[in-house]
């Protein structure tokens, strides 16, 4: 554990643990963030289900918890090390209550940084946080994310006459729609590793899917879209404050003619809407790419995001596949059988930052 004092903040910095989490529940239900990811327990579930190593820099003042950023530390034999708030979720970084605090959050995990060693500290800021380590930014994404009204009625009424129209295709094919936790995650995960493989990138195990509807067991659930007994599409779906998050989602590619993804965002966008929440957010997407097109036509409007780096080796955009670095490793992994994949990807990917 480090700790130092600041401007009458003391900060310090130790692994997370159960016992300190109300302290930062408690921080986290002043603030009040819309999203999952700011809870202490996405910190506990992702680390558990990848297994990295969790820390938590803290801010207090007079013995009050005024300042939080969770922090995993990634690391891997292909990769080497990263430190990282927050991996596979959109958004991390710092939560305070005293914006004065900021600065010395992230001085305290540029330290971190060092001490560990890793290749860079990355901070997945929706706004800039000025600090003179944070040399890097990498703003080339933005969050798609839609304001729902109050009834699953007006969100209809809303939609342009071919998104309606594709919804109609879908709810015509036999469909039926399943919610549920543990007892879905066959089928979830047969679905979304099969569309990993199919887009070239490893998927991430069955352990972390399952850590998240552990810790999160009022919030966190799997839909799985079914034809007979075979699943088709899926989704996690995760309720934050009030902002619904869908981490992971796929379909089916050979599917696609059916409408089966438009019929479960369907009711991804309305099961949010009968939890009373405001805001529905798609996920990260580049701008003008398909994924982004097809948020857009569901009225989704983008919003900024920001990673910040503090790089101590190589480059920020080295681990991106925007960077084209593995356009190879890409097109032959498409190529691999999907059990192979499975077997595989958990390892690879959760190396990843």
């Amino acid at each position: 554990m480090i700790t130092t004092a600041s401007e009458h903040v003391d900060l310090r910095t130790l692994p997370y643990t159960a016992e300190r989490q109300p302290l930062w529940q408690d921080l986290v239900a002043r603030v009040d963030p819309p999203a999952w990811h700011a809870d202490p327990r996405c910190l506990a579930a992702i680390c558990e289900g990848l297994r990295h190593r969790a820390y938590v820099v803290e801010a207090s003042r007079e013995g009050r918890v005024v300042g939080y950023l969770p922090l995993a530390l990634v690391e891997s034999l292909l990769f080497g090390r990263f430190l990282v708030s927050l991996p596979y979720v959109n958004s991390g970084g710092v939560l305070a209550e005293d914006p004065e605090c900021e600065p010395g959050l992230i001085g305290e995990a540029v330290r971190l940084a060092d001490e560990l060693d890793v290749r860079y500290l990355e901070l997945r800021h929706e706004t800039a946080r000025p600090h003179p380590a944070l040399t890097r930014n990498l703003n080339c994404k933005v969050h798609m994310r839609l304001e729902l009204p109050r009834t699953a009625g007006a969100l209809w009424e809303s939609f342009k006459p071919k998104v309606r129209n594709q919804i109609r295709k879908g709810q015509k094919q036999g469909f039926t729609v399943h919610w549920g936790g543990e007892e879905l995650l066959g089928d979830f995960y047969a679905v979304f590793s099969r569309n990993m493989r199919d887009l070239g990138t490893p998927v991430f195990g069955r352990r972390l899917f399952r850590s998240i509807l552990t810790h999160f067991p009022d919030e966190a659930e799997l839909c799985t879209v079914r034809l007979g007994r075979r699943a088709l599409a899926a989704a996690l779906l995760v309720h934050g404050r009030w902002c619904t998050e869908v981490p992971s989602a796929s379909s089916l590619k050979k599917c696609n003619s059916t409408n089966v993804n438009m019929l479960m965002y369907w009711q991804l966008l309305s099961r949010s809407i009968e939890r009373g929440q405001r805001v529905f957010d798609f996920g990260r997407s580049s701008p003008e790419s398909n994924t982004y097109r097809f948020k857009k036509q569901w009225g989704a409007k983008p919003v900024s995001a920001v990673w910040q780096y503090y790089v101590r080796k190589g480059d920020a955009r080295d681990m991106r596949i925007e960077s084209g670095k593995y356009d190879r490793w890409i097109s032959i992994w498409r190529k691999l059988p999907v059990t192979l994949t499975r077997w595989l990807g958990p390892a690879i990917v959760r190396g990843i930052p």
